[in-house]
């Protein structure tokens, strides 16, 4: 493991609904502070972690931002904890409550090997690509965010299908009958895009995954394309509505003639890491993979 600085001032974010959670946060934040770490507990409601002080922690003598973000609950609170982080441009350390945790770093019985290693600055720190979407509706509207997963163009009729039309750095590729789009980042190929049918991306690989889900099209492959490119997404459906949806979480509905375009984020994320267990080891354990195949034992 890499040598880094013990961090001085360290933001919690547990679970909003998790009271287990939340009394492990304050016993954690009890040993940090017992060795002079300023210590903030928030929850993870987006109402909290949207507000521009959000990212202060306070101590006697000063308020100031977090130089390490840690997140305790499942991946969902990672993901929002995620963008915080990126936000200060500091480290990100999850520790695993939930069920697969396949963002966290730790587990919940390791909590206090985690504040050990903490303090002693006994970790390293992994770069992940993250997602910008800009989205432009008819009447000129525009939304912008950002997310470390995914990015999906979904129908928000379930009966209904989505015509959507898809272009590579300004070259038209295909045009779909669909229930969606998904563009992920390496980390976010084992999420939603995995789901529907798209591969497996090692976290270091320099790409995007974009995964057609349902599409009615001649070509309609999971595509892997370099990490540089320009995803235009396009809505041509009339009558029909689509959800822009980053990590999950609805951020507007796109009619005929809305665009959306996606790129890597100029900031990545930064992962706090204690262990150097491959990938490959991670991937099989967190989704309990069948390796031994199905003509295991049979004759």
């Amino acid at each position: 493991m890499g040598s880094q600085q013990k961090p001085g001032r360290v933001l919690v974010v547990t679970h909003p609904l998790r009271e287990d959670v939340a009394e492990l946060a304050e016993k954690l934040a009890a040993a940090l502070r017992s060795a002079d770490v300023a210590v903030r507990i928030i929850t993870g409601e987006m109402r909290v972690l949207s507000r521009p002080e959000a990212l202060l922690v306070v101590d006697e003598e000063t308020s100031d931002t977090a130089d390490l973000v840690l997140a305790l609950g499942g991946d969902g609170t990672v993901l929002r904890a995620a963008k915080l982080a990126v936000k200060a441009d500091v480290p990100l350390l999850g520790v695993n409550f939930g069920k697969v945790g396949f963002l966290a770093e730790a587990e919940t019985g390791e909590l206090e090997t985690v504040v050990s290693r903490l303090l002693e600055g006994d970790y390293s720190v992994e770069e992940r690509t993250a997602l910008t979407v800009e989205a432009t509706g008819t009447d000129g509207e525009q939304h912008a965010s950002w997310a470390f997963n995914d990015i999906a163009v979904e129908k928000a009729e379930p009966a209904r299908m989505l015509e959507l039309f898809i272009e590579i750095d300004g070259t038209r590729i295909s045009r779909y009958g669909c229930d969606g789009v998904a563009v992920a980042s390496p980390t976010g190929s084992t999420a939603h895009a995995m789901s529907a049918g798209g591969p497996v991306v090692w976290p270091d690989v320099d790409a995007l995954v974009v995964v057609p889900m349902n599409a009615h099209a001649l070509f309609a492959k999971p595509m892997v394309v370099h990490s540089s490119s320009e995803i235009r997404i396009g809505v041509e459906s009339v009558g029909t509505e689509g959800a822009l949806i980053a990590d999950g979480k609805e951020l507007t509905r796109l009619t005929a003639g809305s665009t959306v375009t996606i790129r890597r984020s100029a900031r990545p994320v930064r992962l706090v890491r204690m262990s150097g267990r491959p990938f490959a080891s991670r991937l099989v354990s967190k989704l309990s993979l069948p390796v031994d195949g199905w003509r295991h034992g049979r004759i």
